[in-house]
């Protein structure tokens, strides 16, 4: 027994280097609740447009393209960074883009008649990664700490930041694989779906900044994180990786309508 104990503290304290946006489990899980809640006619277009592929299987895509500089535009939507007693829409925003600008541009390019089905697939793509960034309630942070990543921490005695502990730690430390997760999430009635997926784009970013608080709130620099702050905080992964996924489902409900 204690050899099992042991060996399950060396694997869960290690993979804190997998430093990931919401980790490609995260982004996996929140592909896999929306293909579950999509309309007969979504689903249609969105398998010719993916050729077969589901949207857990595109859902890190956003993150691939890094790699490849021709992309490096697309950088600075993948979060928003304003003042915590601010709203969006008060806040002038980036000359680079972001998160908001981002999911509103992959929509104007899916629904216009005048893009080709390789741009509405590349923009699909990356609006399943982009709704999925929005619920990571350090991708809706502040700017003077960069989203949390100047909050240094540390995890299981190792060196991190608020960042990487709400992109990575906790939901690869959990150990589920992404269909495991998924399929653990909790089961809503129709009308709690509904709930969820009230409001628009601004709505969700204002829901999540309010976590985001919460969470800045929930740590001191320097603190030394572990089994106590994952099981505060988990049900709030949950939560939101839950919400995710049934908002992208309605978000391309709505596209392919």
């Amino acid at each position: 027994m204690k050899k099992v104990t042991l060996v399950f503290l060396i694997v869960f304290q290690c993979t804190f280097a997998n430093d990931e946006i919401w980790s490609k489990t995260g982004h996996r899980v929140i592909g896999d609740v929306a293909q579950e809640y999509l309309s007969r006619r979504a689903r249609k277009a969105i398998d010719k447009l993916l050729d077969g592929q589901s949207l857990a299987a595109v859902s890190n895509f956003g993150d691939e393209i890094k790699a490849d500089s021709k992309y490096r535009e697309f950088s600075a939507w993948h979060y928003v960074n304003f003042p915590a007693d601010k709203d969006y829409k008060d806040v002038e925003p980036s000359e680079y883009g972001d998160l908001v600008i981002g999911i509103n541009k992959c929509i104007e390019i899916i629904t216009s008649e005048e893009s080709s089905d390789a741009d509405k697939a590349f923009n699909l793509k990356f609006l399943v990664h982009l709704i999925g960034d929005l619920h990571q309630p350090m991708h809706i942070g502040r700017l003077e700490d960069k989203g949390g990543n100047d909050i240094q921490l540390q995890w299981f005695g190792r060196g991190s930041n608020l960042h990487r502990v709400w992109d990575a730690n906790m939901i690869d430390d959990y150990g589920m694989s992404y269909t495991e997760l998924s399929e653990s999430l909790p089961k809503l009635s129709k009308d709690e779906v509904k709930e969820i997926q009230r409001g628009d784009i601004y709505d969700w970013i204002e829901e999540t900044q309010e976590i985001t608080n919460q969470v800045y709130d929930s740590v001191e620099v320097g603190e030394k994180l572990g089994y106590q702050y994952g099981y505060k905080w988990w049900g709030t992964v949950e939560n939101q990786l839950l919400k995710g996924g049934i908002r992208l489902a309605a978000v391309l409900n709505t596209i392919f309508s």
